[in-house]
């Protein structure tokens, strides 16, 4: 299940993982990667979304593949997984996007972010990486860090709009 914004634990501040390779970290992976591919649009999740309140979030690889947000992910696709990640650059540039959020269902706007990033972390294994990323895939990185920092897109979002989810209409 994942929390929706009025759930406390989304603005608490994330802490650092220590056992990067504990089985109780495994499993919290594989809830995680469950819950964010049962949504149709889920292409990221972070830790505090399923109330786990450390530094950890996963990202699909289908939008490596440049499909549209509305497109379900595909769990057969796979996911990177960042643990304890850190933003080391940002570029100058920034691009203004529409966002929307799992624990803010039925809610959009634009947020402006850097075009650019560069983002050092571990993977499941505990092995550290850097890698740059640009586009969408620099936008998610960046939106699941803020939740790892107890901030919402909805804090940032500018000409914020509900729109009606499926069953409400």
């Amino acid at each position: 299940m994942i929390l929706q914004r009025e759930n406390k634990i989304l603005r608490e501040k994330a802490k650092r993982i220590g056992d990067l390779k504990s089985p109780e970290i495994k499993a919290l992976i594989k809830k995680m990667a469950e819950a964010m591919f049962a949504e149709p649009d889920g292409i990221g999740i972070a830790a505090p979304q399923v109330g786990a309140g450390i530094r950890i979030f996963l990202v699909a690889k289908d939008i490596l593949r440049g499909l549209p947000r509305q497109v379900k992910a595909s769990q057969t696709a796979g996911f990177f997984v960042f643990i304890n990640p850190v933003i080391k650059n940002t570029s100058s540039k920034k691009d203004k996007d529409t966002e929307g959020c799992l624990s803010v269902r039925g809610y959009y706007g634009e947020v402006a972010r850097p075009e650019k990033i560069t983002v050092e972390y571990f993977d499941e294994f505990g092995k550290k990486h850097t890698r740059g990323a640009s586009g969408l895939f620099a936008r998610v990185i960046q939106h699941e860090l803020d939740h790892l920092e107890g901030i919402l897109f909805t804090d940032k979002a500018k000409k914020l709009e509900r729109m009606p989810l499926i069953h409400e209409t």
